[in-house]
């Protein structure tokens, strides 16, 4: 199984580009979305977060029905839904404003108890190094997970708005990605944890860390690089006929990237740092395929395997 652990919100997306639009609730969140993008695509996956009882609640968890996804956690929790308030820029790039709830309502006995014996991924949520106490319990999670022989992977997606202590929070960062075999970040990402250093010293630097194996880095309409200690390679963006957003977009090339590696017997000890070039580039091409199907959308919907499978065959 696939486990992806981290948070599930709202997202309040305005209507219109006005400045006072109405907005609607979507279901989303970065674990969320790649949770569903991975069962879409054919992985059997689970989901560990809390859900609340409230109506929005109700809101979550019927996209992860749809797409077959587990949640780990049955018992829903009183803490309400926690909520992104969601703008756009020019481009329908996102940015978010948080009010946190019910992803926090856990603790380390239901999170280790709900989690599966037989796990193959791994995957970190972002908002798990934010907190110094909510850390120090996803850390024991995490830790519980690589027992079990699962490959870890992270997306970084830094929300600094939710960072009070840029110190602390990089220092907790730090010891998530001492773990992980696998890194995603954003050009964002890197240009706030790194400024000044080019791309490929920053993957270097992530490479040389204990256990990390590979590394891949999202440019926005610039595609994506990816490294391993055998290679490295770059593709472009898929684009699709008719735009919607950009909402979910780099969670979705994350699920592909994950299944495609998968399928390729790599989610195993030195799998990942054994990729070359070609490998990696047929890689990310996948991971384009699945994100730019889903840019083609309004809000984060993931395409099913059969999508993904027409566009390549085309």
């Amino acid at each position: 199984m696939f486990v992806v652990g981290g948070e599930s919100l709202i997202d309040l997306v305005p209507v219109s580009a006005a400045a006072r639009a109405e907005r609607i609730a979507l279901p989303g969140g970065s674990p969320f979305n790649c949770a569903i993008a991975l069962s879409k695509l054919g992985n059997r996956t689970g989901f560990l977060c809390p859900i609340s009882a409230d109506q929005y609640g109700e809101l979550l968890l019927k996209p992860l029905a749809e797409a077959g996804v587990s949640v780990l956690l049955s018992e829903r929790v009183a803490a309400p839904t926690t909520k992104a308030i969601v703008t756009f820029n020019e481009k329908m790039q996102a940015s978010y404003v948080f009010e946190r709830g019910a992803d926090r309502a856990f603790t380390r006995e239901s999170l280790l108890a709900a989690l599966p014996e037989n796990i193959e991924l791994y995957q970190i949520g972002g908002f798990c190094p934010i907190l110094a106490e909510d850390a120090a319990i996803w850390s024991d999670v995490v830790d519980a997970a690589a027992a079990r022989g699962a490959t870890l992977s992270i997306d970084i997606n830094v929300r600094d708005k939710l960072v009070d202590d840029e110190a602390g929070y990089r220092a907790r960062l730090d010891q998530f990605l001492d773990k992980a075999n696998l890194v995603k970040l954003s050009e964002e990402d890197h240009e706030w944890l790194m400024p000044g250093m080019s791309i490929e010293a920053h993957a270097e630097a992530l490479l040389a860390r204990p256990n990390c194996e590979l590394v891949v880095v999202t440019l926005g309409e610039q595609g994506s690089r990816a490294f391993s200690k055998a290679g490295s390679a770059t593709a472009p963006i898929h684009a699709p006929p008719v735009f919607g957003d950009t909402v979910g977009a780099g969670d979705s090339l994350m699920a592909g990237i994950l299944t495609w590696l998968g399928e390729a017997g790599a989610l195993r000890r030195g799998g990942l740092a054994a990729l070359d070039a070609a490998q990696l580039e047929k890689m990310l091409r996948f991971g384009a395929v699945v994100a730019g199907i889903n840019c083609g959308r309004k809000g984060c919907q993931p395409p099913s395997r059969a999508e993904v499978d027409a566009v390549l065959g085309a």
